[in-house]
């Protein structure tokens, strides 16, 4: 694949994924305007790379994995950090296709995104948060603050609220904060299981 360009990856996977009732420019036309939906049109004939090969930054792979995958319009999309290796402008693109192809077409998109910008975060619909083989929080994004702030652990002010989810939840790197924050994760998640009966 690293010889390929990202016109070819993804004009390729369609020819192969996209059903036999659709004519060729019908596929054409798809891999087009995916290519264009994820930002990649200034390097639709470079080469991808790798091994070797000089081509795409990370995040541009990343990028041509994503439209190979959404070709097919999927009603279910599981994306393991469709972001990693790119820059917040880009991830904030990106992530703001697959919003828009999620709403638009009516999918379910499922991404697991470790460190999302604010902007980022404001496009979720649904948050889930695991910690420790738990889920301290699943409901609205929209709502998650409030969750934090009636549980004693409001988000300061000018700071990203995904970072003070992630950083209130995480138990992994100070023993000493662990036990407190272990503390803090059970009784969020005892406080959550509580409010659900």
């Amino acid at each position: 694949m690293s010889t390929l360009t990202v016109w070819e990856a993804v004009y390729y996977s369609a020819q192969l994924q996209l059903p036999s009732t659709m004519s060729s420019s019908q596929k054409k036309g798809r891999a087009e305007i995916t290519i264009q939906e994820m930002g990649l049109q200034d390097a639709m004939h470079t080469r991808i790379g790798g091994g070797g090969v000089k081509g795409l930054n990370g995040g541009q792979k990343r990028r041509v994995s994503i439209c190979i995958e959404i070709l097919t319009r999927p009603s279910l999309l599981f994306l393991a950090e469709p972001t990693n290796g790119a820059d917040s402008a880009a991830s904030y693109h990106v992530m703001t296709q697959i919003a828009r192809l999620a709403q638009h077409d009516d999918r379910t998109v499922v991404p697991s995104i470790p460190q999302p910008s604010a902007e980022v975060f404001g496009l979720f619909n649904t948050l889930c948060l695991l910690s420790t083989g738990r889920t301290p929080y699943f409901g609205q994004a929209s709502e998650a603050n409030d969750f934090f702030t009636l549980n004693g652990l409001p988000c300061p002010s000018m700071r990203n609220p995904s970072d003070h989810f992630l950083h209130t939840i995480n138990t992994d790197f100070d023993k000493v904060t662990e036990i407190c924050d272990f503390d803090k994760v059970t009784g969020i998640c005892d406080f959550k299981n509580e409010t659900r009966k």
